[in-house]
């Protein structure tokens, strides 16, 4: 683990998958420095990177070129949400992997962060499993939202709609196509909708690869946005029980 500004030293002798690298970027050095020995201390997770605020957390991202970046939203200089925009934005030809984790539990921050490009949402109280299950999630092209704020999200879509019309696929949609864009908006994960459909999960990986091609897309989130914003799924449809 290194502070900003300093480069990691190589690994010596490292066996097995190469670690997911991890920046983490807070403006509490407390917090900063407890979500980076949280992360270390789990399998398959090395944080290579800190910074303080979101301008060197961008400066930090673009040198290192992390696997997943976690990113406070209050920030000095340069918040969480603008440094998600330039890393994962729209405008980005190569994005990173963004996760933003808050205290706060505001639903325009939840809003901002996706349209930014993040691909997760944690509060910080959230715990070590499910902080560690958003960064494997975002490594691996998934997205993971904090259950206590999905369906606030969703009921946003549905009672304000999109501010533009939403875009339309280059090509029609398959009938599975169409069954598995709903089953990703519900937050199902591959495994589950494997399970769903008797498919393998290739051919669930397969027909994301395809939504994502149809829809320009560029992850999960993307595809899970569009879906409510066309009305494909309604707040409530099929949604699983968080445990509150």
């Amino acid at each position: 683990m290194i502070g900003a500004g300093s480069v990691p030293a190589p690994r010596d002798g490292a066996a097995g998958p190469d670690p997911i690298r991890v920046i983490v970027a807070d403006d509490q050095e407390i917090v900063r420095t407890g979500l980076a020995m949280i992360l270390d201390a789990q399998p398959g997770i090395e944080v290579v990177g800190q910074a303080a605020d979101g301008r060197h957390a961008v400066e930090l991202a673009r040198r290192l070129r992390p696997d997943v970046c976690l990113f406070d939203i209050r920030m000095p200089g340069m918040d969480g949400i603008e440094a998600t925009r330039l890393l994962a934005g729209p405008a980005v030809a190569d994005p990173l992997a963004v996760v933003v984790i808050t205290t706060f539990d505001l639903d325009e921050y939840v809003y901002a962060a996706l349209r930014a490009g993040a691909r997760g949402f944690l509060l910080k109280d959230a715990g070590s499993v499910l902080l560690a299950q958003a960064v494997h999630a975002a490594a691996s092209g998934d997205a993971l939202i904090a259950p206590s704020v999905t369906t606030r999200l969703l009921r946003a879509f549905a009672d304000t709609g999109p501010t533009a019309p939403p875009r339309q696929p280059v090509d029609p949609l398959t009938d599975r196509e169409e069954q598995v864009v709903a089953a990703v908006a519900r937050g199902r994960t591959n495994s589950e909708i494997a399970g769903e459909f008797h498919i393998s999960l290739s051919t669930v990986k397969t027909h994301i690869a395809s939504l994502m091609g149809k829809l320009g897309a560029r992850n999960r989130v993307e595809i899970a946005i569009w879906a409510y914003e066309t009305q494909r799924v309604r707040v409530g449809d099929g949604r699983r029980p968080t445990g509150r």
